[in-house]
């Protein structure tokens, strides 16, 4: 089974979070960037499923040329190769945008002899939160499309053909968490299936991956105009909540303060 996955770089943030002057992005000066947490599950189910089925990883990403980091980042791990939409100001492409490219760029592989069974991206980015890109692509391609999944299995797929092949001739089960638990999926090939991390541990590189990554194809792309498709009008922030802390004493003569909290909250009764 060859798989795509498609990633993006986002602000690596490990503090507080603040917005840029338009209010449609997180402000990353002085950031450094990594991969979403969901895509880093998604290029680890890719691995495994790839593995058992003797299949192939490339990751596509559009951004900047600095993207090519988490590109061979992936490739570190265990992708084969990677693809670089390159955009200068990935900003101004909105969802159904980036799905438009995406699926372009799917079109021009089967063309050229490189067909994907599985299509795998994240649930959605760190840093925008848009939850629409897998679908939109999903609806691009005219692929059956899943979300909020968490492991894969590939017992007995052999393969969906690319676009314009044939379906039925390869199935995925899948497993996500829904609002009545677990839930299991049964999904013809090719498709599209978006991730939710908590499933998998994404892998560390070995020092071998790393040296590997060095060397791996990154196919180029120019990203092409951006379209008109659902814009971003702003994010917001949530407010941060006020918090207080109340000290009850020092050593033995604090218990009877705390037994009175505990009460209070229902721990113990008087």
């Amino acid at each position: 089974m060859n798989i795509l996955v498609c990633i993006k770089r986002v602000p690596d943030i490990a503090g507080s979070v603040t917005l840029d002057a338009t209010g449609t992005g997180i402000d990353e000066t002085g950031l450094g960037h990594a991969m979403s947490s969901h895509e880093e599950c998604a290029v680890e189910l890719a691995i495994q499923t790839a593995a058992a089925t003797s299949g192939t990883v490339t990751v596509l990403t559009l951004g900047p040329a600095e993207a090519v980091e988490q590109l061979r980042a992936a490739v570190a791990v265990g992708a084969n190769d990677g693809i670089l939409v390159e955009a200068a100001d990935p900003s101004v492409f909105a969802p159904e945008d980036i799905a438009q490219v995406i699926g372009d760029v799917i079109r021009d592989r089967a063309e050229a002899g490189q067909t994907f069974d599985l299509v795998l991206t994240g649930d959605d980015a760190a840093d925008t939160g848009d939850f629409q890109v897998g679908i939109r692509l999903a609806y691009d391609l005219e692929y059956p499309v899943l979300t909020n999944i968490q492991t894969l299995n590939a017992g007995g797929a052999d393969g969906g053909g690319g676009p314009g092949g044939e379906r039925g001739s390869g199935r995925i089960e899948a497993r996500g968490i829904g609002p009545a638990g677990t839930e299991i999926f049964s999904l013809d090939l090719p498709a599209v299936v978006a991730v939710h991390e908590g499933g998998v541990d994404p892998r560390y590189p070995s020092i071998t991956g790393r040296m590997k990554a060095k060397k791996a194809q990154v196919v180029e792309y120019d990203a092409p105009v951006p379209g008109t498709g659902s814009p971003r009008i702003r994010l917001e922030l949530p407010e941060v909540k006020a918090s207080s802390v109340t000290i009850l004493g020092e050593g033995p003569e604090a218990a009877p303060a705390l037994v009175d909290v505990l009460e209070e909250i229902g721990v113990i009764r008087p």
